[in-house]
């Protein structure tokens, strides 16, 4: 790809598309064009400031023959692949990338690469934490939230990138070829995206698609689609387990082992839940394979303390305590959340439909400390109608979240939790899981000041009694 002969079509303008605009002018492309669908404040003022730096906006109505006129299209990770524009730009036999791709081409430095359904953010920024306290550039980028492109430069040759790839980017991704890719678990996500389990785990399967002999494929061995994964890989597999003995990271006697060197306690890992051994125990083998000895990584383990909006424990209000999950944007991550948080809880369910069946879910909560679900947002009458189905009955609907919150909390006893693991995507009423999140810790703070200005004129009016008495 010659950056300066060729024009570029970046569509949507999130995140990685405006990374990968300012990535396409850097490398002096001939021309670099901007196309969204969607016009809100966001994406406005994302156009300004890209065009103010020498790209150029494609407006509705010259949008599609202009677009047919660049040479490259880069494709937002949120833009599907059957969408009518990359379909145009695929018949007319032209180049589709995302900017993942971009920066795969780009890497000058070793990639440890990891997708999966759950647990990618939270083993990503595990494995780069353990990498960075031994003293190496470890960078995380991908979907995590820092686009490769943008981290170019910081990586340099002597990085090491740590990339959460989504099935997303798989869709556009074919360059990147990591040393150490691992895949954590594959369960239902996105069909109303990919449109059947079979398409969904092939992408993740594309991972593996570049390894060589003398790279690493770390798989889930307790998963049997992930570990199937190795019998097509060039690479070398390597498993993880929470029920066996493997050839990498494995729990035993209630301590994570490497091989046959024990790491560490499962007493001293900071996380809780099955999901976060699982977790560990892939962070493990990726770090070991990159040289890090287990004394290191076990210190380095004992220090980490999670990532925002996943199973974090943001607060209390009147003894009822606040566990942010909003990352659980599918079924199967709220069931490690229902089956790893201790003691009972209300929890808040819902949010945009994206074609999950729920029973499993209602199974799982009947089964733990969930003492009460609350359904809101778009999805509230399918979790309703899959609650029901499996006969269980303490449901509140309640379509806003705002109002959600603060009926889960009034219905929360002193010592339970009110936690937000909602199963499902945020874009109903939320840009983001995070947005979601954030408004989750402000409505708590709201109720927490209602309530002190409650106490504050009751306090006063005993003193006052008291005083004349």
């Amino acid at each position: 790809m010659y950056f300066p002969a060729q024009t570029f079509l970046v569509a949507g303008l999130s995140r990685s598309g405006i990374a990968a605009a300012r990535y396409l002018l850097g490398c002096h492309a001939k021309a670099v064009y901007l196309y969204d669908d969607v016009d809100d404040e966001n994406v406005r003022a994302a156009r300004e400031s890209l065009v103010a730096l020498g790209c150029h906006a494609l407006t509705g109505e010259d949008a599609s023959a202009r677009a047919l006129a660049c040479d490259v299209l880069v494709l937002s990770p949120g833009i599907p692949i059957d969408h009518p524009l990359p379909v145009s730009f695929r018949k007319a036999g032209k180049a589709i990338v995302g900017e993942a791709e971009l920066g795969a081409r780009a890497l000058r430095c070793p990639v440890i690469a990891v997708t999966g359904t759950n647990g990618k953010t939270t083993t990503v920024s595990m494995i780069a934490h353990i990498l960075r306290e031994a003293g190496k550039n470890a960078v995380e980028c991908g979907n995590i939230g820092k686009p490769i492109t943008a981290c170019l430069e910081e990586l340099g040759e002597d990085g090491i990138a740590v990339a959460e790839i989504s099935s997303f980017q798989l869709e556009t991704l074919t360059s990147l070829r990591p040393h150490i890719a691992v895949v954590l678990n594959i369960t239902e996500d996105h069909l109303n995206r990919h449109y059947t389990m079979e398409n969904y785990i092939y992408l993740k399967s594309r991972i593996l698609k570049n390894c060589a002999e003398s790279e690493f494929a770390v798989l889930n061995a307790d998963d049997a689609t992930v570990y199937g994964f190795g019998e097509k890989t060039r690479a070398k597999v390597v498993g993880f387990s929470l029920e066996r003995p493997t050839d990498g990271a494995y729990l035993r006697d209630g301590a994570i082992w490497w091989r046959d060197e024990r790491v560490l306690a499962l007493g001293e890992l900071p996380l809780e839940g099955r999901h976060n051994e699982a977790n560990a125990l892939a962070a493990v083998s990726a770090c070991c394979l990159m040289g890090i000895n287990s004394a290191s990584v076990a210190a380095a383990l004992k220090t980490f303390r999670g990532i925002p909006h996943r199973l974090q424990r943001i607060g209390e209000v009147e003894g009822i305590s606040f566990l942010d999950d909003s990352k659980a944007t599918n079924p199967d991550a709220a069931i490690k959340a229902v089956e790893g948080v201790k003691g009972e809880s209300v929890i808040l369910l819902g949010g945009k439909d994206k074609g999950y069946s729920y029973e499993l879910l209602f199974s799982a909560i009947k089964r733990s400390g969930v003492v009460h679900a609350v359904l809101y947002g778009e999805n509230a009458f399918r979790l309703f109608d899959a609650a029901i189905r499996e006969k269980f009955f303490k449901i509140t609907l309640c379509r806003p979240f705002d109002l959600a919150v603060r009926v889960a909390f009034l219905t929360a006893q002193k010592g339970q939790n009110v936690l937000l693991s909602p199963a499902s995507a945020s874009f109903d009423s939320f840009k983001s899981y995070e947005e979601r999140g954030e408004r989750f810790a402000q409505i708590m703070e709201e109720l927490r000041a209602e309530r002190m200005a409650l106490i504050r004129p009751a306090a006063a009016e005993d003193a006052r009694e008291e005083s004349e008495a």
